[in-house]
């Protein structure tokens, strides 16, 4: 299936992105931008902004929809690395970062210590940037979400991802109401921080089950969502059902913000859950808690 034409991206800029590149090398970081083949990464690294993929690069789950690698086995944790993500974030002068994860089903806590690890980090170093985790469902493990939201994140993102009913071919190993609960936990006990989530489209669900999962998300209390086209990393994964026009996007957008009252609503072909992150930086000044 061809990509339309609103799917093109301008060419990067290569010496920024060069730039950005060297030091994650520099440092051993992975990235989700190259990892996850992400359509922006010459954007974001032209902006000298990167989301930084921790205990990675290779996941314990083999989502189809997904281009990092498998591995379901048992692999020590790299303890040098929260040092190194709080020295990149320096580096780099970040005012906003996103620190995201494979999933590591093989550890007791799923990597929550290591989370909380990494927000320390950073905080030593860039006290005034602002920290946004996208977090897997740490399988329901609620006692290891507690210790990373007791470390206070600003910002705790968790995606849905699809509809309930594609869940069995899109998210095999996940489940919607656990992922649901989860976001519903951060408001309840963590009141200050803001609930973030994003799904993809062009998968086979219709327009009327994105709408009923927006809902959800905000009956949950989540205060931001994306939402972007999906797009097919190889032949190896799920094929693209549909290309979702613009227009319908903005109809997305416009239904999240206008009727349903979401505190932001990021919604266009290429928009991925970490696309503009640091705009949440405006957010919470005009939301504050």
């Amino acid at each position: 299936m061809l990509k339309p034409s609103w799917l093109r991206v301008k060419a990067p800029q290569q010496e920024r992105v060069g730039v950005v590149s060297e030091l994650l090398s520099d440092l051993k970081l992975n990235t989700v931008c190259q990892e996850a083949s992400c359509p922006n990464i010459g954007e974001c690294f032209a902006g000298g902004t990167a989301t930084f993929l921790i205990m990675g690069p290779a996941c314990t789950r083999s989502c189809p929809y997904c281009d990092i690698d498998f591995d379901r086995s048992v692999r020590p944790l790299d303890p040098t690395e929260p040092d190194r993500l709080g020295e990149a974030v320096s580096r780099l002068g970040l005012l906003h970062v996103v620190i995201t994860s494979v999933n590591r089903d093989d550890l007791q806590d799923g990597g929550a210590s290591h989370f909380v690890s990494c927000i320390n980090a950073v905080r030593d170093r860039s006290p005034k940037t602002t920290i946004e985790l996208l977090i897997p469902d740490f399988c329901g493990n609620w006692d290891a979400l507690s210790l990373v939201l007791d470390a206070l994140p600003n910002v705790l993102n968790h995606n849905i991802e699809t509809v309930p009913r594609l869940y069995r071919k899109v998210r095999p190993q996940a489940i919607y109401k656990r992922s649901l609960e989860l976001l519903r936990r951060v408001r309840e006990g963590w009141g200050k921080i803001y609930t973030k989530s994003g799904l993809m489209v062009g998968l086979g669900e219709t327009d009327q089950e994105v709408l009923e999962v927006m809902s959800d998300l905000k009956d949950n209390n989540v205060d931001i969502i994306t939402i972007g086209q999906y797009l097919s990393p190889g032949p190896k994964h799920l094929p693209v059902d549909r290309f979702v026009t613009p227009k319908k996007f903005d109809f997305y957008r416009d239904m999240g913000e206008s009727q349903m009252g979401f505190l932001q609503v990021v919604s266009s072909p290429l928009t991925r859950s970490s696309y503009h992150a640091g705009e949440v930086k405006k957010l919470m000044k005009t939301y504050p808690r």
